[in-house]
């Protein structure tokens, strides 16, 4: 019931209007759809100059956005240059220290690889002679012990 009433009094007013125009034009219906397309141009336009955020407005805010937003895309490239730059630099610094590092122990490790080879060969002769009198003098026991068995030993 409530939609009826709507339409009912949308058509009343549609009708009005209708015959607003009609009437100022003096019944010609050229004239008064011409009066009507100029008012509701008129009425447009005045609605859009009114409006906030106008296409002048909408250009200048998006300008200001758009600034806003060029500052802090270059804000954060610099950012990221210098935090670079910086760990470029670490990294340079950490290189150099690790090629000093190696330097040393290369010069170091080959000089105290000849020593401990030097200590190791002398450890190693020694060790041999000892090897060799030691066999030599049981070698020498063994044979005067089976010399004597057969009568061609050291007993006189």
């Amino acid at each position: 019931m409530a939609s009826r009433r709507v339409w009912t009094g949308l058509g009343v007013g549609a009708v009005s209007v209708g015959g607003y125009y009609f009437y100022t034009a003096g019944g010609d219906p050229k004239v008064a759809s011409k009066e009507f397309q100029h008012d509701a141009a008129t009425a447009s336009a005045k609605l859009k100059s009114e409006l906030p955020g106008t296409k002048k407005d909408a250009q200048k805010q998006g300008e200001e956005w758009a600034a806003k937003a060029g500052q802090k895309i270059d804000s954060t490239v610099d950012s990221a240059r210098a935090k670079a730059n910086e760990a470029d630099a670490k990294i340079g610094s950490k290189i150099s220290q690790a090629d000093a590092k190696f330097g040393q122990l290369k010069t170091g490790g080959v000089a105290k690889f000849g020593e401990v080879r030097k200590e190791t060969g002398k450890e190693l002769k020694d060790t041999i002679d000892k090897f060799d009198q030691t066999v030599e003098k049981k070698t020498a026991e063994a044979k005067s012990g089976i010399s004597s068995w057969f009568g061609f030993g050291g007993s006189k």
